[in-house]
């Protein structure tokens, strides 16, 4: 009873290294999660990325279960509360693709202020213009970041060489390193000061649907918006309700409320998010780089070594 249930694509690397230290692995990347169900009592690990919610009912049938493995940063997906009822132990890897996220954000950003996916349409579309597609400079902005872990160190980190002011807000970082390039503040001093704000939470039930009307009120000026954490601790409408409004200047987002189709078409803030020009979106892929990919099931295989079960 020493074996892993791999349920998505994972990196090789993770299963190799399983093997090597003990472990059988049965890896089926196309499995659902009926199939799931009717299997997990056999394993003793299982490893996901988002494949489905490991909820309540797979867990009671899952009564060799030892570990979950995320390969990814963020745990929304696994009833956390749960498995630590059945001694389960959860690992994941945000080490892994902090840099990933880093970098998209700041390409992100650079685009959003520089107009660039709009620049770039109209120009295949035989429009030069060069007024309407005036951009903004970072250097002296200030840039707000809520939540300063992993990844929102790792934008900060990314950011600092362009000559900016950072400040950092985050309600439950117990250690904070020093930083000459960042300023540990409170929220009303992101409120007051920001120029530009960046997201870098996890989802919980505290941060879902967090940044909404009463959330974005408190700005004291107009501002860029981020999120490449969760969609669901935005309030989309919200969001473009204050484009409209003139007090978010542009926002990128790499995460929706919901991120399927045909679903995504369902909801009716959908057509107002894609035709709005101050908007920049992609698929969920900030961590997700071809670098990530390998780093992810490198630190998982790490963290499965250490563990004491």
């Amino acid at each position: 009873m020493n074996k892993i249930l791999i349920v998505d694509d994972l990196h090789p690397y993770f299963k190799k290294e399983a093997n090597r230290i003990g472990y059988i692995c049965d890896d089926f990347p196309s499995i659902t999660l009926p199939e799931v169900e009717n299997i997990i009592g056999n394993y003793v690990g299982l490893a996901i990325r988002t494949k489905f919610q490991v909820n309540e009912s797979l867990l009671d049938k899952a009564t060799q279960l030892k570990f979950i493995a995320r390969a990814g940063a963020g745990m929304d997906n696994i009833d956390l509360k749960t498995a630590l009822n059945h001694n389960i132990i959860c690992i994941n890897a945000p080490e892994a693709n902090r840099d990933a996220v880093g970098e998209h954000t700041i390409g992100m950003l650079l685009g959003l202020m520089n107009k660039l996916r709009q620049a770039d349409n109209q120009i295949r579309e035989g429009i030069w213009d060069r007024e309407g597609n005036r951009g903004y400079e970072l250097k002296g902005k200030t840039v707000g970041i809520i939540g300063y872990g992993f990844m929102g160190s790792a934008f900060a980190e990314k950011l600092a060489s362009f000559g900016v002011n950072i400040l950092a807000y985050d309600k439950y970082k117990t250690t904070w390193h020093s930083s000459p390039s960042v300023q540990k503040v409170d929220l009303a001093t992101i409120f007051h000061q920001t120029d530009i704000l960046s997201i870098h939470i996890p989802l919980t039930t505290e941060t879902k649907g967090w940044i909404s009307q009463p959330f974005l009120n408190e700005f004291k000026k107009p501002f860029f918006f981020i999120n490449t954490s969760r969609g669901e601790i935005v309030d989309t409408p919200s969001v473009l309700q204050k484009i409209n409004e003139g007090r978010i200047i542009g926002a990128a987002l790499d995460v929706l409320e919901i991120e399927k189709f045909p679903q995504l078409y369902q909801q009716i803030w959908y057509q107002q998010l894609i035709e709005n020009k101050s908007v920049l979106l992609s698929p969920h892929v900030a961590g997700w780089t071809f670098e990530s990919y390998q780093k992810i099931s490198e630190v998982l295989a790490q963290k499965l070594k250490n563990l004491k079960i």
